[in-house]
């Protein structure tokens, strides 16, 4: 489909089986990229990259706080060590929280922003030098359709301006790299089917359904398709662009 053979690849929150990185992961090794599982959860870390290798795919396993800058450097120095380079960096760990502004601590505010863009700007920053001597990379962030039509489903005004921010980092970046053969993009995911979704009572499922034209949440393996292919040599003149993937839910 793609042309990832023998690249590597991080996979930040790919540990997790209720988000979309786990996939991301799958769709990466299919494509035959090495691919690093990044999180915090060792038990998902182990259940991944065992699920990658059976399968037929490479994959290693990296416990990584993507908050913590020595944390980090660590998960880079790591990879390094055993492939001697990074070619993708997808910027998937994120982490949300239903609370209105009224109600919001600043604390709140802190936690959300700590993982959905400071810690995707950590992992960027750490992966630049190992891209550039190199003259290839890709980056490619998740965002969120919350980030364009101001909140969703499960998220608060946090979460929104937190992804928001990734949109206008990726573009910043993208033109301070491209010279370096690095593009940077972002993907914005709407409703997508997770276990986070199928939490959801009936009648909060039917309204939210009721917004989206396609009928139904987006599935994880339509979400990492797209990004499988921002991370592909067939997609080097694309950057600084994001793509919105939500059934119809948002439309530019």
């Amino acid at each position: 489909m793609f042309e990832l053979t023998g690249r590597v690849a991080i996979v930040t929150g790919s540990g997790s089986a209720r988000g979309i990185g786990r996939t991301i992961a799958f769709t990466l090794a299919e494509q035959e990229a090495k691919v690093v599982i990044a999180d915090m959860n060792k038990e998902g870390i182990e259940e991944t990259v065992r699920a990658i290798r059976e399968a037929g795919g490479e994959a290693i396993g990296v416990e990584v706080n993507v908050t913590d800058k020595a944390s980090v450097d660590a998960m880079v120095e790591q990879v390094l060590a055993v492939y001697g380079r990074i070619d993708i960096l997808v910027n998937n760990a994120g982490i949300s929280q239903k609370v209105t502004v009224q109600d919001m601590t600043l604390a709140d505010m802190n936690k959300i922003f700590n993982v959905n863009m400071y810690g995707l700007f950590l992992c960027s920053q750490a992966v630049l030098e190992p891209m550039k001597s190199r003259q290839y990379g890709r980056i490619v962030n998740i965002s969120s359709v919350s980030a364009k039509r101001g909140g969703g489903v499960f998220g608060g005004a946090h979460y929104s301006a937190s992804k928001a921010a990734v949109l206008g980092f990726s573009k910043n970046l993208a033109r301070e790299v491209a010279k370096d053969g690095i593009t940077v993009n972002s993907v914005a995911p709407g409703l997508v089917n997770t276990d986070i979704w199928k939490s959801l009572d009936e009648q909060s499922a039917a309204s939210v359904i009721a917004g989206i034209p396609m009928g139904r949440p987006g599935e994880t393996r339509e979400i990492a398709a797209a990004i499988a292919f921002l991370a592909s040599e067939e997609a080097s003149y694309i950057t600084g662009e994001e793509i919105d993937i939500n059934g119809g839910s948002h439309m530019d």
